[in-house]
Parts: structure tokens; sequence; C-alpha cells
């Protein structure tokens, strides 16, 4: 691919992103997304005392990603929206019948609870963690419907992540049948474990992932997994640690 060898500053002042003081800059080989955090709509209600706190986000990814031919899972941030949020689909919560609201950060039973389904979100499928950063798990509404093309974020390794809709299908599904352990009951979707990749059921591999424009990209769906969970690219630092990676109180992840 070509190597961009000019720096592109790119302040955002869509409606969905004016308050977020979202920046965009290409230089070289790195693209850099900067924001606030704070999203420009309504958010929560959640746990009490849980709040949107703002934020020093600062986000550099591959700027001209390639596929390398393997799979990179278990990034704790999968992206970040070109209005300045995180994409954190994933949860640190695990089935756990010892505690009384039936879930701790013990994953001895390998049962992970699914964020869309499993915890408690605002009408834009998010909430905040402990340090009060907002993200979404799913798709926000008031997001997509603001776009002015498909173009929804770029993933941890630099691929786009586009929003289309119903024209790209997730080829993950929900299993049949009653769960033989853990929890029981049938697979709902409460669990990440509720679900499987089925190849050709949908229109995308098990990253979220397709062709568009005859360049691979990621893609935000309406049904699970909502953001890519795997990446095919050379994932970047900053999707991996920090302070996603503490525990917050009160159980939010």
């Amino acid at each position: 691919m070509k190597t961009l060898g000019t720096t592109l500053a790119l302040t955002l002042l869509t409606a969905a992103a004016v308050q977020a003081h979202v920046t965009i800059t290409v230089d070289g080989d790195q693209r850099c997304i900067t924001s606030d955090g704070v999203p420009d709509h309504e958010t929560g209600p959640w746990r009490e005392g849980a709040t949107v706190q703002e934020q020093d986000h600062r986000f550099c990814m591959d700027a001209t990603p390639e596929l390398t031919g393997t799979i990179i899972r278990r990034v704790r941030i999968s992206g970040i929206t070109v209005t300045g949020i995180p994409l954190r689909p994933g949860t640190a919560e695990y089935y756990d019948p010892s505690t009384d609201r039936g879930y701790s950060r013990d994953p001895s039973s390998g049962w992970n609870v699914e964020g869309i389904g499993g915890l408690i979100m605002d009408a834009q499928n998010a909430h905040v963690d402990g340090d009060g950063m907002y993200h979404y798990h799913g798709i926000p509404s008031v997001v997509t419907g603001a776009l002015e093309g498909t173009l929804f974020g770029y993933a941890a390794d630099g691929f786009e992540i586009h929003y289309m809709g119903d024209q790209a299908r997730s080829s993950w599904q929900l299993k049949s049948g009653q769960r033989t352990s853990g929890p029981g009951g049938a697979h709902d979707g409460t669990y990440v474990q509720d679900y499987e990749f089925v190849a050709g059921s949908g229109d995308l591999d098990e990253c979220n992932g397709g062709v568009l424009d005859g360049q691979y990209v990621y893609f935000a769906t309406d049904a699970y997994p909502f953001f890519p969970r795997c990446f095919k690219g050379t994932v970047s630092d900053d999707f991996v640690g920090g302070r996603g990676d503490r525990p917050p109180p009160g159980g939010n992840n």
C-alpha cells in the first residue's frame, strides 16, 4: 500500500462529534485519533454514581494496514469511532453463582458475560467503566444515523470499520438447545459462549471482516459480535493495555 508522507489534520465538526473535540492526524504510516471521550448525545443511566468523565484519549494505529496471515485475539479495546469514542464489546465478567449478582471477575466457570444482553447499557448500547470512560458495546444508532458515508471508525490494527446496516451480516449465530454446564438454560446471548461461528451463514469472516471496494475492512453489525473481536493486522499497543485493563468498581466493563 502507498505510504502517506504528509500530515493530515482533520477536526470533525459533524453533529455527532462537536462535543468530543475529535482530531484525526495521519503522519507517515500512523493514524492517531485524539478526543475527550465525551459523546454528543444523552448517556446513562447505569449503576448509582456512574457518570461520564472527560478523558485524554489518544489512540494511534497503522495508517496503511496489511493482512499478516495470523489472527490476534483478546484485544481489550477493539477500535475507536470517528467521533472519538472507544469500542469495547467484550467484558471481564464471568458467570459466578456464589455472588449476589451472578457474575464476577473469576473466569473459572468459563462462561464470559456478554456486554449486550448481560450488563446494563444505555440507549446507545454503551456505559462507563470505573474511570468514567464511556465506551460502546453495541451499535450507537445516534452515531450511525449521522454518518455521511459508511466509515464508522478504525480498528486496533488500523483497518477501517464500516457500518452498512443489514447489507453486512455477521456469521456468528446463537447455538441451539440448552447449555450443558455453567448457568444452564437456553443459549440466549447472555454469554459469549452462547454464540458460534458458522462460516457462510452471513457475509463476514470470524473477525467481522470482508472486502469493500477491493479493500479488506471490518464491519460494525447490528448482531453479535457487533464489532471486530479478533484482528488480522498488526495491533497497536494503544489498544491493548492502559486504563482499560484495571477492574472498575461496581463490575461495569
